[in-house]
């Protein structure tokens, strides 16, 4: 599951004709950037609400899937939720459509990392000392046994495998994947793994160049 359905308004002006995943960096839509670490996966879900219409043009005729949210927003939660009869009941990877990484593809680390007995989510943090373009603090920090806990120097890079079931008891239709998370680490099964690789934000206009210094371009 890839989420591109936000406004994208950190972006400004950028973001006024079309949606942030179709930001070029270093030639290439941020979204095409995403979808090359998920080379392989059988089934791949793009979410859409902002100009949604661009979203759905891009990837015409890839076999990629698009879930629509109208006439609503979701938030991440609700998204994911929404777009569950295209992804079935098992666990998922969910990735962020406005970040770049150079380094090992972080969707192979989880997995290698997926325990899924104790687990029912795995974070690819990042130290915010290497969370280039980050202008936010940290939101986790990872305990010894490898769960997370709220506030600390690891950035959440929008990378992660998750259990969905628990989406089915939120009441709400519009809610933050921190509303399932929250419930996984009251039962001791939020995990977190630290990336050993490069990391960038583009969710904002100076993330762009960022991004290409990182990618040497």
């Amino acid at each position: 599951m890839l989420f591109a359905a936000g406004f994208g308004t950190r972006m400004g002006a950028l973001t006024a004709t079309r949606p942030k995943p179709l930001i070029e960096v270093a030639g290439k839509p941020l979204l095409d950037h995403a979808l090359d670490l998920t080379t392989g996966i059988p089934t791949r879900v793009v979410n859409a609400h902002y100009l949604s219409d661009q979203i759905v043009s891009h990837l015409s005729g890839t076999g990629i899937h698009v879930s629509v949210e109208q006439p609503e927003i979701l938030d991440t939660g609700g998204g994911l939720r929404f777009a569950l009869p295209k992804l079935g009941t098992q666990p998922v990877y969910t990735l962020n459509t406005d970040a770049v990484w150079n380094g090992p593809n972080p969707l192979d680390l989880l997995v290698a990392a997926w325990e899924p007995d104790r687990m029912d989510a795995l974070l690819l943090c990042v130290p915010l000392a290497r969370a280039v373009g980050r202008k936010t603090p940290g939101d986790f920090s990872l305990q010894p046994d490898g769960q997370l806990t709220r506030r600390g120097d690891l950035v959440y890079t929008g990378a992660q495998i998750i259990k969905t079931e628990g989406l089915h008891a939120i009441p709400d239709q519009v809610f933050s994947l921190n509303r399932l998370w929250n419930a996984q680490a009251e039962k001791g099964r939020l995990f977190g793994l630290t990336y050993r690789g490069q990391w960038c934000d583009v969710g904002h206009p100076e993330g762009i160049a960022l991004a290409e210094g990182l990618l040497h371009v």
